[in-house]
């Protein structure tokens, strides 16, 4: 019996569930060597490939495939099944087996975001990929099986609830305002202080006032853009400056031994969408209240989607802003400035 690997519809939510048995196969390595990794130079995913900083590989256990089995079942009233058709893929962010965005070189990230919006702009030329999904999941504790830095992209044949429920607050809001929601958001934020940590030239890292997990940090746009194709050179920069600032600051958050799990997630508008109504930005989420207390996701949060944030949040942007400063003293090279 082949393993069920399809699209599975979620009619009380409205939302897709992709189904991929063969996944509980990946291996769950505790600990790799550079000898066992798979993702370091000379191993036989990366082959005779050399001087290289960033580089694409396909998903090895994917969750989407280009052209996938049918269905398990016969779509019904109740129960709509679908392809689960997709590219699943995997970006090496260094040659290194160890560290993350903090320690390499600003043009080492920029090179990293470059090769992102190049793999976006692959995707989307598919007729099957509706949204390029693109995503970090570092540290055991979010569930990661393999050590060497890497990033994910999903491209998807169906745009995510999440987005899709953004685009609708960005459109309503746009629509009763004459502005986008974020762009008003930034130009508040910059006025009053109140929640920035970091600023560059175009770019903002904030605690925001409606974080959902302790510790949540986003980076927005100041200028209204609504996906990575749209930045240029320049912007790409500072783009790569704030993401070097936030996991260094997650690094230095609780002076633990350790680096910090984390999540990254970059939220863009859905190709066909309005430009004027989305706001492209990038959401960090890291799981630990305290530095031995980790915060989980129960009954509240899973059964009914309503968040419990369990600080102060007026300690929080303390600690954050305490933290940005000792952070980016870390850093080679800073583009903007601490508050």
């Amino acid at each position: 019996m082949r393993h069920v690997n399809e699209l599975r519809w979620d009619p009380l939510s409205r939302e897709w569930i992709i189904v991929a048995g063969h996944r509980s196969k990946r291996p769950w390595r505790e600990k790799d060597s550079t000898e066992k990794c798979p993702f370091c130079p000379g191993a036989p995913e990366i082959g005779s490939r050399s001087d290289w900083k960033v580089i694409v590989l396909p998903n090895k256990y994917p969750a989407l495939i280009p052209n996938p089995p049918e269905p398990s079942i016969v779509s019904s009233k109740l129960m709509k099944p679908s392809k689960a058709q997709g590219i699943c893929e995997v970006v090496i962010e260094t040659p290194s087996h160890e560290g993350d965005f903090d320690i390499l070189p600003l043009g080492h990230v920029v090179e990293y975001i470059n090769t992102l919006v190049n793999e976006q702009i692959k995707l989307l030329k598919k007729p099957f990929i509706k949204y390029v999904a693109i995503f970090k999941n570092k540290g055991r504790e979010i569930g990661v099986s393999l050590t060497h830095p890497h990033s994910q992209i999903y491209g998807l044949p169906f745009i995510p609830k999440k987005i899709l429920d953004e685009y609708e607050s960005f459109k309503t809001y746009y629509k009763e305002h004459g502005i986008c929601l974020l762009c008003d958001i930034v130009r508040e934020e910059i006025a009053t202080k109140k929640h920035i940590i970091y600023e560059n030239k175009y770019f903002i890292i904030l605690f925001p006032f409606y974080a959902k997990w302790p510790y949540e940090i986003h980076v927005y746009s100041k200028k209204h853009i609504s996906s990575l194709t749209q930045l240029n050179i320049e912007e790409r920069t500072h783009l790569a400056d704030t993401i070097r600032v936030v996991v260094s600051i997650y690094n230095n958050l609780f002076e633990k031994e350790k680096e910090i799990p984390y999540i990254m997630v970059f939220h863009q508008k859905p190709p066909e969408a309005n430009d004027n109504y989305f706001h492209l930005h990038l959401e960090f989420y890291q799981p630990y209240r305290d530095k031995d207390k980790k915060k989980y996701a129960a009954g509240i949060e899973l059964g009914f989607g309503v968040f419990t944030h369990d600080l102060d949040p007026r300690e929080e942007i303390v600690k954050l802003r305490e933290t940005c400063k000792r952070a980016t003293s870390f850093l080679d090279e800073v583009l903007g400035k601490c508050y």
